[in-house]
C-alpha cells in the first residue's frame, strides 16, 4: 500500500527578474534607488551635522537646531494648513522627521525594507508638499514638484523590487518571506 505524502510548500519569494525582465532596466532602477536613497540620507546627514549645504553648522541638530520646527514655523509653510503645521512643530516632530529621513535613506540605499520605506517616505513627501501648497507665483510647477517626484520614485522602486539589484533585497525577501509587506 502506497501512501502519498503531501509536502507543504512555502510560496517562492518573488524576485526583481520576474517583474523587470530587462537587465538594463534593473540596473537603471538600482541607480534610481541609490540616488533616491541618498537624497533622504543626505537630508539627515546635513541637518544632523550641519554640513553647510542647506544647514549651516550652527543650525545643525547636534548644535541645538530644530530641523522640522524651523521649517514648520517658517514663512515657507503657506496656505490653509499653515496653522496646523505650526501647531505640530515640537521636539517630537524633529525626532520623527530625522528618524524618517535616516530610516528611509538607509532602507532604500541598502535595498531592504523598501516597501515600508516607500510608504513612509511618500507620506513625508506628501506632507512637505502640502505644507508649501498652494505654490506661490514664480514656483517651478504648481502641481508636480520634487516632493511628488521623490514619492513616485519610491513607489516605483518598491513595486519593481529594485533592492534586488546591487542591494540586500533578495536576501531580505527570504528573511521576511512570511511577511512580504516588510520587503
Amino acid at each position: 500500500m502506497s501512501t502519498t505524502h503531501r509536502i507543504a510548500s512555502t510560496p517562492a519569494v518573488r524576485t526583481q527578474e520576474e517583474i523587470v525582465t530587462s537587465a538594463h532596466a534593473r540596473v537603471w532602477l538600482a541607480v534610481l534607488r541609490l540616488a533616491t536613497g541618498f537624497i533622504f540620507l543626505w537630508a539627515f546627514l546635513d541637518k544632523c551635522f550641519g554640513l553647510n549645504y542647506s544647514t549651516p553648522p550652527e543650525r545643525s541638530w547636534l548644535n541645538g537646531g530644530t530641523p522640522s520646527q524651523g521649517f514648520l514655523t517658517s514663512d515657507a509653510v503657506i496656505g490653509p494648513l499653515k496653522d496646523f503645521y505650526a501647531s505640530i512643530a515640537s521636539p517630537l516632530t524633529d525626532w520623527l522627521f530625522m528618524l524618517g529621513m535616516l530610516g528611509v535613506g538607509l532602507a532604500v540605499m541598502l535595498g531592504a525594507g523598501i516597501r515600508v520605506a516607500a510608504v513612509a517616505g511618500s507620506i513625508i513627501m506628501a506632507m512637505m508638499w502640502a505644507a508649501e501648497w498652494p505654490p506661490t507665483q514664480g514656483s517651478s510647477n504648481p502641481l508636480v514638484d520634487y516632493h511628488v517626484i521623490y514619492g513616485l520614485a519610491l513607489i516605483v522602486i518598491a513595486v519593481t523590487l529594485a533592492g534586488d539589484t546591487w542591494g540586500l533585497g533578495r536576501w531580505w525577501g527570504r528573511v521576511v518571506h512570511s511577511a512580504q509587506w516588510l520587503r
